[in-house]
């Protein structure tokens, strides 16, 4: 018994000190955002004054706004995307027998292995010959790209855990392939679809590489490079706070996402890990 108790302490503590060392740097960018002069630069649990100076000076700014609704939409239009080629993709890879299936699936997956300064001189060039250069479109091509590999994964994994009578009750019935995904599938893989529709989101929401050497024009820029280039008065003076405030803004819509879909996302996530 006193083991028991001991180390359910000692998971508790445990636990109390990963959430803490997790949550702690978004908790200070919050109480720094409040803050302003030599105080930024204090240490602190609880911020020594509240002032909401840093924010009005943020969206005071039709930049940041413009590039908070440029990653809206490039990080939409990715998901989208991402979400429709993977999800008829996977059901080529579970549902379809042909030869090299497994090959073909391996290597997508190995895509994704690759860094993004390893492709972004052939991609550049790609970007340069369709015409597409300091454009949005730059920027969903190339994070769909980067994000298909992962969604095409999950989603295929996903799809082999339901039951083929089902697809076969549907084909039965005159159903083709695409009434068969989007009646049939689809609505059984709404949690994995919700699960890698988030993180693709995240992704491109937080990608900085690509937006920075794909964008040049201030009103094309997302919201990672607009906080990067924020500059003060003088090159030399750097705004903390105004920088902190603008990260405190562009992490809310993500935690509301999150909020929102964690049902989803844990269903998605643990998919397929029982098998019966």
């Amino acid at each position: 018994m006193e083991r028991t108790v001991f180390g359910n302490i000692l998971f508790y503590m445990g636990v109390v000190l990963i959430v803490t060392i997790s949550i702690y740097p978004f908790y200070y960018a919050i109480i720094t955002s409040f803050e302003s002069g030599t105080a930024l630069f204090k240490p602190n649990f609880f911020p020594e004054s509240f002032s909401l100076e840093n924010y009005k000076n943020v969206l005071s700014q039709r930049s940041f706004l413009r590039s908070f609704a440029n990653s809206v939409f490039i990080a939409a239009v990715t998901v989208g995307f991402a979400l429709l080629l993977a999800v008829t993709a996977s059901y080529a890879l579970a549902r379809v027998t042909f030869r090299g299936r497994g090959l073909l699936l391996m290597t997508i997956l190995g895509v994704s292995m690759f860094p993004q300064i390893a492709v972004l001189s052939g991609l550049y060039e790609l970007i340069n010959i369709l015409g597409i250069y300091n454009k949005p479109w730059a920027l969903v091509l190339s994070y769909t790209i980067f994000t298909l590999p992962f969604t095409v994964w999950v989603l295929t994994t996903f799809m082999r855990e339901l039951p083929i009578e089902i697809e076969e009750a549907a084909i039965v019935d005159g159903a083709t392939p695409w009434i068969v995904i989007t009646k049939v599938f689809l609505p059984l893989l709404w949690p994995a679809m919700v699960t890698t529709g988030l993180l693709a989101f995240i992704g491109a929401w937080n990608e900085f590489l690509f937006a920075l050497t794909f964008t040049i024009s201030e009103t094309e820029r997302t919201v990672p490079v607009a906080i990067a280039l924020l500059s003060g008065a003088s090159s030399q003076e750097v705004p903390w706070g105004a920088i902190m405030a603008a990260s405190v803004i562009v992490t809310i819509p993500l935690i509301i996402l999150v909020l929102i879909f964690q049902r989803k996302i844990v269903a998605g996530l643990t998919a397929g890990g029982v098998k019966g």
